[in-house]
């Protein structure tokens, strides 16, 4: 693969699903993957085959109508898992199995009540039989943020010897600093045998609020896949915001690095998710939420007037959004007042604005947001307002 092209590795539809209370139905799912599609994502986890005849038949429809990006199911190291997978992906373009297991000591000694060498072993031979099916496998290394590295490394090489194409490094507990996950990719990228052969895969969850700072480090050290949520969404936390680690990617080129999104449709593939769902979307989200291109401040609402750029780092139409929004509070300027008056008609001049202003400051004190509604009936109340419209 190009080496400045980063992987979408979409996981809404499994990892994302996970957050109690919103199960989604086939129909649904199906609605959402066609649209991940035509997004741009290069791998959609369509869900866990396994888990359910429902589950299974899921990513069944999904295999069928998808035409560009690869489908995905989700098996644990175990062999009816992954056969069940593979029948779940036989009408996919492009099948992928992602099989795994855990590789900290937590889940080793604890979980498994194992030992490290059995769980090389249990490795190896879910990638192997995985690869009896299809030729594109993925291997996961649950914990692998709390796992040694040089045994992480040593896991690493038993997936690729039985034929793994990617390897997937989860931050399964959000536990990891960036500069700590940044540093394991490349410990990996530089000491594990026969890595050319193989992507590295991030996959970070949210519980320190470093999943998108954890995802940028990892491909910046190596890794060429993220593993992400539309919105965030996922266990607990939730896990890597798809928009937002596009977006870090498309802002800054100087990394050198770039995406096959379609950025002109999160806005709108975020509503879908949270109408689908039933989950409210945070006002303060990045990139997607209500507030992201809203100004009420008005030293910020005057700059923006003048120039966009001046407090907007992202274009709103590069993500969907419309047009950057001026919310008018008793903390906006006259500046702020003028722009939304001319919007719903009036051309006010300074003198007019000054009388004008005074009255809005009195109204606005009394409630929250002033809307066009609102605007309307302050100037027609006001003593000047036939000088207004004459004018």
């Amino acid at each position: 693969m190009n080496n400045d092209k980063i992987q979408i590795f979409d996981t809404t539809l499994r990892d994302g699903e996970q957050v109690p209370g919103c199960k989604l139905n086939t129909e649904q799912k199906v609605i959402i993957a066609g649209k991940l599609d035509l997004l741009g994502v290069d791998v959609i986890e369509a869900g866990f085959p396994v888990s359910s005849p429902g589950d299974f038949k899921s990513v069944e429809e999904i295999s069928k109508i998808v035409k560009n990006a690869t489908v995905c199911g989700l098996t644990r190291a175990v062999e009816n898992d992954i056969k069940v997978a593979s029948e779940a992906l036989k009408y996919a373009v492009k099948p992928r199995i992602h099989t795994g297991i855990g590789t900290s000591d937590s889940h080793i000694f604890h979980k498994f009540k194992s030992n490290k060498d059995a769980i090389i072993e249990r490795a190896f031979n879910a990638v192997k039989y995985a690869k009896s099916f299809v030729e594109d496998v993925e291997f996961y290394a649950e914990d692998a943020g709390r796992t040694d590295n040089e045994y992480l490394a040593r896991v690493c090489e038993a997936a690729i010897k039985a034929g793994a194409t990617v390897l997937n490094i989860p931050d399964t507990t959000g536990y990891c600093l960036p500069s700590e996950y940044g540093a394991k990719i490349k410990y990996l990228k530089e000491n594990v045998k026969g890595i050319e052969k193989a992507i590295l895969s991030c996959h970070c969850h949210n519980d320190l609020g470093l999943a998108t700072a954890n995802s940028i480090e990892g491909v910046i050290n190596g890794a060429r896949q993220i593993e992400c949520t539309i919105n965030g969404i996922g266990e607990r936390a939730g896990n890597t915001a798809l928009e937002e680690v596009v977006m870090v990617l498309k802002q800054h080129p100087y990394l050198n690095l770039d995406t096959n999104i379609n950025t002109q449709m999160l806005y709108g593939m975020s509503q879908l998710v949270s109408e689908s769902m039933g989950i409210y979307t945070q006002p303060n989200k990045a990139i997607v939420g209500a507030n992201a291109f809203a100004h009420s401040s008005g030293i910020h609402q005057d700059g923006v007037i003048k120039n966009r750029e001046t407090y907007e780092i992202i274009d709103p139409k590069d993500v969907g959004v419309t047009e950057s929004a001026i919310v008018l509070t008793a903390r906006s300027g006259r500046a702020a007042l003028a722009y939304r008056a001319k919007n719903v008609g009036y051309e006010l001049t300074k003198l007019q604005l000054d009388e004008i202003y005074a009255s809005f400051l009195t109204f606005a004190d009394k409630k929250k947001e002033i809307n066009d509604a609102d605007i309307h009936q302050i100037i027609e109340t006001s003593k000047i307002y036939k000088q207004i419209i004459s004018a």
